[in-house]
């Protein structure tokens, strides 16, 4: 799991399984992320696996970017982890994108407010 600071987001790319070991040191990458980052995105791509403790991680994780007023979303979620995001219904919890580009998208679209005031 690297992570990457790009301007004022931070981005966490961990890989293999969110079980005890990988969730923990998520939460440890997490926890290191502080208000200064204002964007969270964690790709979820190299992730085959996930169980309650990786859950627990993530949900830790949302709850701790809530309480520095941060962003964090995730994406690139494989079909097995994506299940079990939809089983748990943590889906409608978390804000996930298809893909970090498909996230990037949305950052770069002008908004309709923006648009009115040409």
């Amino acid at each position: 799991m690297i992570p990457k600071a790009v301007n004022h987001t931070y981005v966490l790319r961990p890989q293999g399984r969110l079980d005890l070991h990988g969730g923990a040191l998520l939460q440890q990458q997490l926890m290191a992320c502080g208000p200064d980052h204002t964007l969270w995105v964690i790709d979820l791509e190299g992730i085959d696996f996930i169980d309650t403790s990786g859950l627990g991680s993530l949900v830790s994780g949302l709850n701790l970017s809530r309480e520095h007023q941060c962003r964090l979303v995730l994406c690139n979620l494989q079909a097995a982890v994506k299940l079990i995001f939809e089983i748990t219904q943590l889906d409608r919890i978390f804000e996930i994108f298809d893909s970090y580009d498909s996230f990037l998208a949305t950052i770069n679209e002008p908004s309709s407010l923006a648009l009115a005031a040409v």
